[in-house]
């Protein structure tokens, strides 16, 4: 499977901030956040992620931690049992970022209320536009 990368061929200073845009579009994806919340209070389990993010589609849980463990944010663990064992752990730096996640996460449902009277009152204004 292709990791595309839309970084190639660049020069430095364009390749620098195209690895911080994919860093933050990687922890600020969808499915991310909810995942590196839970793996960071200790190891989790693929069907205990499933439970914990709500909505979240087995395939989609699965490509996000693909890519979680690529970027180095997710230790994956198999144990030689049948079936299989999978654990996922949040890495060193997943568990720097983990304050901030959290902070994200409590702002936006402090304020989920407010962005979506905010969203309503505009759909009012521009209906028919």
């Amino acid at each position: 499977m292709s990791q595309g990368n839309s970084c190639v061929s660049i020069g430095r200073e364009q390749a620098r901030a195209c690895t911080v845009r994919e860093a933050l579009d990687r922890v600020g994806g969808k499915w991310s956040i909810g995942i590196l919340v839970a793996a960071a209070t200790g190891p989790v389990r693929f069907t205990e992620l499933e439970r914990q993010v709500e909505g979240i589609s087995r395939r989609m849980l699965t490509l996000t931690l693909r890519n979680l463990e690529r970027d180095g944010l997710l230790h994956r663990r198999v144990y030689p049992t049948v079936p299989p064992k999978v654990e996922y752990t949040a890495t060193p730096m997943a568990l720097e970022l983990y304050e901030s996640l959290v902070a994200l996460t409590e702002w936006a449902e402090r304020h989920r209320g407010a962005i979506s009277e905010a969203r309503a009152a505009y759909d009012r204004e521009h209906a028919g536009q």
